[in-house]
């Protein structure tokens, strides 16, 4: 089974989601045959890298509310993070262009530390408030993951899997995804949003039996019924034992 997820990682909701997924998994029988694909996605790709409003200002700004109802929202935010066993630091989180994460992230999957690069990237801008666009924070994080800082900072100072970032928003595009997290299951189901455990728990399972069950074979051209059969067994193109 495989599963692709369109995120971004100054997105709260797509790391709510992500540890709602992996809860599931965790209790998934067929968990070990689970692949999981991050895929590229911009909420903001305007951004600055050295943004100097906070989230509760930015958040006020961009949907017309006052400060105080968008600190009011954050803190619930906070609240459902804290339900599934995160931290999120909101007074302190440092807003900037997620780009860069992004073809980190691409990189580090060609080292197969895609997982533990994700993680380290939600963690380091919700729970750390580090500035996740800032080049020089970006290698200094894949060196804790196990990743060559001095190869990383090569790829960051060039162009390099800007072009994977590219083909990800474009195919999310193509599916008319305009939110995230979203998540697609085999290339046949999917979640959109931090949806409860049990929904991701219901397509794992239809996904699994499926998958299990196999393809079923559509006959065409049924052979008549009540042909006397031949000396060999067969009758009307049909041969039976």
């Amino acid at each position: 089974m495989r599963i692709d997820i369109w995120s971004d990682y100054a997105c709260p909701f797509c790391y709510i989601g992500k540890r709602r997924l992996e809860h599931a998994l965790s209790q998934f029988p067929g968990r070990d045959q689970v692949e999981v694909v991050f895929r590229s996605f911009q909420l903001d790709p305007n951004a600055r890298t050295d943004e100097t409003r906070d989230i509760h200002e930015l958040l006020a700004g961009k949907y017309g509310m006052t400060r105080d109802k968008a600190k009011e929202m954050n803190a619930q935010l906070a609240e459902q993070a804290q339900g599934v066993g995160l931290e999120f630091n909101f007074d302190t989180i440092q807003s900037t262009n997620t780009f860069d994460a992004h073809r980190l992230s691409h990189y580090a999957a060609t080292e197969g530390k895609a997982p533990q690069m994700t993680e380290r990237l939600l963690r380091a801008y919700f729970t750390d408030s580090l500035n996740v666009g800032d080049r020089k924070v970006l290698a200094e994080l894949a060196a804790e993951v196990g990743l060559d800082q001095a190869e990383v900072a090569k790829v960051l100072n060039s162009e390099a899997y800007g072009d994977r970032v590219e083909a990800d928003i474009e195919a999310a595009r193509q599916l008319n995804i305009t939110g995230v997290p979203f998540f697609v299951f085999n290339n046949k189901y999917a979640v959109s949003g931090a949806q409860p455990g049990p929904v991701f728990t219901e397509v794992l399972d239809t996904v699994w039996a499926e998958e299990q069950k196999g393809p079923e074979l559509q006959v065409v051209g049924q052979p008549k019924s009540g042909a006397a059969p031949s000396a060999d067994g067969c009758d009307d193109g049909s041969c039976s034992i």
